[in-house]
């Protein structure tokens, strides 16, 4: 009897302990976390950190979550709970200088009308008119207002960055100032009077600039670059007068920050072609010649950078069908080709280039060439023409031979520099004398910072960024790095790093290295196959030709025995070859399948039974203590 009542009174304890620690825990260790993610995706770095405890005044936050209406929606329940969370460690980093305030505007109540007054979406919930609500505003104590309309859960990756910025720009209200002097159509374009038809969209990179930055348009005639201007983006300086060189020469040296973007094939560039010369090939590649030279660089305009083991892949459609195939001129630099001793570049996972320049120094400068983004060992240089008027992707790499020499894409340039210009401002007359300047300098009184890059398609969208309907929104969705470059080198050059170090912490990009290199070996193999198919098919047609001569006139349309025996020849090779070509196909499956069947032995099945069999070895060895005692 008493050891009922033992059992009995130790079921209660033990019911009654697990929910008084489970009360206690859920109000007193809201704040524990164990962040077991690889990237660390759920804790605050240390970039936020710093931001949160330099603010200098009151920061509110309002995030109307509406609690009740998602309950029934797990994706917007789950992801409301994940916002809350984090700007519960906002306001504990904060120093009291953010307030955050939690809302759930009920259906056509006055929180619902002060949600939708700052901004935010509705969602719509029902057929019957129901709207919920998620989305966060914040306010500073001057009335400065950033609402973020609609915190999507496919957004969850740039969750901090989002809000961090939000903080950011109320604390520091005033925008950098940056000036846009572009070749390309990189702005969005007026509307034609005469057809109606819509201008230009404005490519993603500027409006993501435009929420951080004040960006001025800069018009390719300029003479001077104000003074207001704090960092300089130049973007194809195709065909620009010597008075805007002069310009940006001048804006360096005085000691202005820069941003060059230059090409030697610029994709976005589709100039209308001149009727007077129809077969003529127009100008798409750019350069700053007369200034790179004095900044200790050049880039040959007639040659692009490939890289064979960062080539992305693409869809083609050849003569036997659809086929996937790297393409050189489109590289997918990840890894050591991307500087990680370099603050723009160290965090950065993926950044997408196409048909990018080689910058190289020149022999005997002085200034400080830093690489930032470069080729990898299996690189090389390809003739300009060659992407023009060869459309077959596969025959590029077909002729394809690495020289093993890596190729800087994007540089960090410093020193000091002298003027491009000697002779003072030049005219905009080119046939009168240059024009004095009492603010002209010969060379720069403390070493320039400038970065230079060898590509233009770099910020064009296709590159980096697509836009996915979420309810009738258009959310778009980076799947590389290239806006983060931009971004972080604007920031690095104006002496801001923390917002660098959360940027890009979301993986873009986690590729099966093996998968892809046993892909290219077999297709390497498949593509040497292939070549010796096409050649003995010539070879073959060669000797038929040669067989008609012979015949002359007489036997036109007669298949003679040789002509029989030659193509029974050749068809009985093509099927051999044809069945080897299969074999090859049927391997590199079979090796992709062998690695998948390992990775999820390994994943699935490996790990529990090293589990299971410690856990039977420490019991083991547990009884047998307990019996040599």
């Amino acid at each position: 009897m008493n050891t009922k009542i033992l059992t009995g009174s130790g079921l209660v304890v033990a019911v009654a302990l697990f929910f008084g620690i489970n009360i206690i825990a859920n109000h007193s260790l809201t704040k524990v976390r164990l962040d077991v993610t690889e990237a660390k995706l759920h804790t605050l770095s240390d970039g936020t950190k710093n931001i949160l405890k330099n603010i200098k005044e009151p920061i509110t936050l309002r995030f109307y979550y509406s609690a009740k209406q998602f309950a029934s929606v797990p994706e917007f329940a789950t992801y409301g709970k994940r916002v809350r969370d984090l700007l519960d460690e906002y306001v504990a980093v904060g120093n009291g200088n953010i307030k955050l305030f939690v809302i759930d505007p009920e259906p056509f109540s006055e929180a619902e009308d002060q949600a939708v007054g700052y901004g935010i979406e509705s969602i719509p919930m029902s057929a019957s008119g129901e709207k919920g609500f998620l989305g966060l505003v914040g306010t500073n104590s001057t009335d400065d207002e950033a609402p973020i309309p609609l915190m999507s859960p496919e957004r969850e990756s740039a969750l901090e960055y989002d809000l961090t910025k939000m903080v950011y720009n109320l604390s520091n209200p005033k925008k950098r100032v940056l000036g846009l002097l572009s070749g390309l159509p990189v702005l969005s374009g007026v509307p034609d009077q005469m057809t109606g038809q819509p201008g230009t969209n404005e490519w993603a990179v500027i409006k993501l600039l435009r929420e951080i930055y004040d960006v001025k348009s800069i018009e390719a005639n300029v003479t001077k670059i104000d003074d207001d201007i704090d960092t300089l983006i130049v973007i194809h300086p195709k065909d620009f007068p010597a008075t805007a060189l002069y310009a940006v020469d001048q804006f360096v040296l005085h000691g202005g920050r820069a941003i060059v973007f230059v090409d030697p094939f610029a994709e976005e560039d589709r100039p209308e072609q001149d009727p007077s010369q129809p077969n003529a090939m127009p100008e798409i590649s750019s350069s700053l010649d007369p200034i790179f030279a004095k900044w200790g660089l050049t880039m040959a305009r007639d040659k692009v950078a490939t890289d064979v083991e960062a080539a992305v892949r693409v869809s083609f459609r050849s003569a036997t069908g659809p086929l996937e195939v790297e393409y050189l001129p489109w590289l997918q630099l990840q890894g050591e080709r991307l500087n990680r001793d370099d603050f723009i570049t160290a965090e950065l996972n993926s950044v997408n280039v196409g048909s990018a320049g080689s910058l190289k120094t020149i022999d005997g400068s002085t200034m400080t060439f830093t690489p930032l983004l470069k080729t990898g060992a299996k690189s090389g240089l390809i003739e300009r023409d060659s992407i023009i008027f060869v459309r077959d992707p596969s025959a590029l790499l077909e002729t394809f031979e690495p020289t093993g020499e890596s190729s800087v894409i994007a540089a960090r340039i410093s020193g000091i520099a002298e003027t491009a210009f000697p002779d003072a401002r030049p005219s905009l007359d080119e046939q009168t004398a240059a024009v004095p300047d009492d603010k002209f300098l010969a060379k720069s009184a403390a070493p320039i910072n400038v970065i230079v890059v060898a590509d233009t398609d770099i910020l064009a969208d296709k590159f980096w960024v697509r836009y996915e309907n979420f309810l009738g929104t258009q959310i778009p969705q980076a799947f590389a790095n290239n806006a983060d470059f931009l971004i972080n080198a604007i920031d690095n050059l104006g002496g801001n790093d923390d917002l660098i170090s959360l940027r890009s912490r979301a993986e873009y990009s986690r590729p099966f290295v093996v998968v892809q290199q046993i892909q290219r070996d077999a297709e390497a193999q498949f593509r040497d196959r292939e070549r010796a198919l096409q050649a003995k098919l010539q070879d073959t047609e060669k000797n038929l030709q040669q067989l008609q001569q012979q015949r002359g006139d007489a036997g036109e349309h007669l298949v003679s025995p040789e002509q029989r025996k030659e193509i029974e020849l050749f068809r009985n090779e093509q099927v051999k070859t044809r069945k080897e070509l299969r074999a090859v196909q049927h391997d590199l499956q079979k090796n992709i399948e062998r690695l998948g069947s390992i990775l999820k032995f390994i994943n699935i099945g490996l790990i529990p039974i090293l589990i299971s069999l410690f856990a039977v070895g420490m019991g083991i060895y547990g009884s047998r203590r307990q019996t040599s005692k």
